[in-house]
């Protein structure tokens, strides 16, 4: 898996895409609201490695995920 952190503007929060292997979006959430979209993908145990992650993370640089 991947983790991409995408800038947000003045009126749109910044995000952070999680992506398989094939580069398809399986999550897509607010750095300070993950809960839901984890949850979905079954990643919930991993939120605080994600998020910990997620902020040290620079805008627009593709990370692989080892989970």
């Amino acid at each position: 898996m991947y983790i991409v952190k995408i800038q947000g503007t003045t009126k749109i929060p910044d995000f952070i895409q999680i992506r398989d292997d094939d580069f398809t979006l399986i999550a897509y959430f607010r750095i300070n609201n993950p809960r839901r979209a984890l949850n979905r993908c079954n990643l919930i145990d991993k939120q605080d490695e994600i998020i910990g992650l997620a902020k040290k993370l620079p805008y627009g640089k593709i990370i692989k995920l080892e989970l």
